[in-house]
């Protein structure tokens, strides 16, 4: 489809790309400029585009992705050849296992120095094929206005994810005559998600037959925004749920209906009615390792039903009895139309002592502890904030004591697990979504890895609030480590044996970069210091001392199933 543009007239390569992304309705973009992508930045001059400057490629990655979460637009970064388009990776690799719709833009050398080992030369298209949904090399400038709508449009379709774009640099300084198109698709890439009223019916019948449903959800239901459909279809057909780690938000904490996430560090009634249900409904999940265990001993007497917008991910690790590929969102509107609702009163008297028995808990100390300050946050902030995390125990602690309410509040590296991701995520969700509360919450271990966004924050005037959980460990590994290996440290422990306090100074660094920051030790001082932080204007430091001591519970170790499970 062409677009209605009269500027016929002679464009540099580079200024086509810009031209391209406000045609995508790009108004932000994460970049870090180097020789390969000055032309680009150079166009962006020109350009109402934001151009947010991250200090680290991996920073202004990862910021894409923590924009597309919060937003459910396409996030989009940007990085020179070589090294810059290499620093981009891991966040790449993180919107791929997410299902995270992200585009990312590399400068390449010129095109007639590819294959030689140029200065600063990396095959990204190569490097990354693994972990995108498409990638591009444009070696005419005539073609970037066809592959930048074809690229939005892949990254945000069907199921979504992460698109690269190689710009030689010859092509960003190439003259031509462009001819925009307001959209482009793939003739082999022509996704079917229309629904079947049969499969409907084997649905209708299959919750007819069955007396202990359960439905299971996951991030495809943020993603294709059917939260809605997701609680009325709980609601009207009378069927508790579970939730993913990722599906965190889409029905609120606290519903009757909700049983809080299941897997590895879920609560022991959500892993209970999954394993034990005689039909389990999945939607927009993948019956990933940590939720199931070994396949073999997940869900056993369960009839499965597997909606998912992705047909590969069918019977990939569970068999599906009824599978159906289709946008869950569609599905659930047309079975909302013929509610079967029955009282499965035993099913639900069984689940209830099961959420009595065994509760989410807080041992008492007079120490703080990492789930009294979320629980605090919570309570402070009415449950209102978007949390962004980083990865390690105070991830799985924020997804079990602060208590979402909404889609999209809860920002996490889920697939892939990724230290460093909570600051610049937090960074992308903020600009995202700039009326709103955003905190992010982080151990003193994944904190250091991105730590240099702090000038992002002063320099970009950027409101976020951080709560550094500081105990001085990389406290999953340590764990572990506990658990496994007799306590036994290998290198889990970052406290200096040269000073006498808690290592590095957090608020000191913060300083550093002009941002206030407070520290506290004392669980009386907790109160006042979110307090001040969260009426602070502009970001924010908290650096929280909680001693390594607690582990999260509950805890199915790796090779076991729910039945096994660790509770103290």
């Amino acid at each position: 489809m062409k677009a209605q543009d009269n500027d016929r007239k002679e464009m540099k390569g580079c200024e086509i790309a810009i031209r391209c992304l406000e045609m995508a309705n790009v108004k932000t973009i994460f970049a870090y400029p180097g020789g390969a992508s000055m032309e680009l930045h150079q166009a962006l001059q020109n350009s109402s585009i934001r151009v947010i400057l991250p200090r680290h490629e991996q920073g202004g990655a990862f910021a894409a992705g923590g924009f597309a979460r919060a937003s459910g637009e396409t996030g989009v970064c940007m990085a020179t050849s070589g090294p810059g388009a290499t620093n981009l990776i891991t966040g790449i690799a993180d919107a791929y296992m997410d299902s995270i719709p992200m585009v990312a833009i590399t400068g390449q050398v010129t095109s007639k120095l590819i294959g030689r080992n140029a200065f600063q030369e990396i095959d990204i298209i190569g490097v990354t094929r693994p972990i995108v949904k498409h990638s591009y090399l444009v070696l005419d400038a005539m073609d970037i206005p066809a592959v930048f709508a074809e690229a939005f449009h892949l990254a945000n379709s069907g199921r979504p994810g992460p698109v690269v774009i190689d710009l030689p640099k010859n092509v960003q300084q190439q003259i031509c005559v462009p001819e925009f198109v307001e959209k482009k698709t793939r003739r082999s890439y022509c996704p079917d998600h229309s629904i079947d009223p049969k499969d409907i019916e084997k649905v209708l019948d299959a919750i007819r037959k069955c007396s202990r449903p359960c439905i299971y959800f996951g991030g495809g239901i943020i993603t294709s925004d059917a939260s809605d459909e997701l609680r009325k279809f709980a609601e009207d057909f009378n069927i508790p749920a579970v939730s993913t780690f990722m599906g965190l938000g889409a029905m609120p904490c606290g519903h009757p209906l909700y049983l809080d996430w299941l897997g590895m560090h879920g609560t022991v009634y959500a892993n209970n009615a999954a394993n034990e249900c005689d039909l389990l409904i999945a939607l927009g999940a993948r019956f990933d390792d940590r939720v199931t265990g070994p396949t073999n001993t997940f869900a056993t007497g369960a009839k499965v039903v597997h909606v998912d917008i992705d047909r590969s991910e069918l019977n990939k690790n569970i068999k599906a009895d009824i599978g159906i590929v289709a946008n869950v969102k569609d599905f659930l509107k047309s079975l909302n139309k013929a509610p079967v609702k029955k009282e499965y009163s035993e099913w639900i008297a069984k689940i209830e002592k099961w959420r009595s028995d065994f509760p989410l808990s807080i041992r008492k100390s007079e120490k703080i502890q990492s789930q009294y300050v979320i629980r605090e946050l919570d309570r402070l902030t009415e449950s209102k904030a978007i949390i962004v995390t980083g990865v390690g125990q105070h991830q799985m602690w924020s997804g079990q004591f602060y208590k979402y309410q909404f889609p999209r509040q809860f920002i996490s590296s889920g697939g892939l697990g990724a230290m460093g991701f909570g600051l610049p995520s937090a960074i992308g969700a903020k600009i995202a979504k700039p009326e709103s509360l955003v905190i992010n919450i982080d151990g003193d271990g994944s904190f250091q890895m991105n730590i240099q966004e702090l000038g992002t924050l002063h320099a970009e005037e950027i409101d976020i609030k951080m709560v550094i959980l500081n105990n001085q460990h990389l406290g999953m590994v340590a764990q572990w480590e506990d658990r496994f290996y007799g306590s036994k440290r290998g290198n889990t422990v970052l406290k200096s044996n040269f000073v006498d306090r808690p290592y590095p100074d957090f608020v000191g660094i913060a300083k550093g970069y002009l941002i206030p920051g407070r520290e506290v030790y004392c669980k009386d001082e907790l109160e006042d210091a979110i307090k001040e932080m969260l009426a602070s204007k502009g970001p924010f430091l908290l650096d929280v001392h909680v001693e390594y001591q607690d582990h999260v519970l509950p805890m199915i170790a790796p090779g076991k199933s729910y039945k096994d499970i660790i509770i103290e």
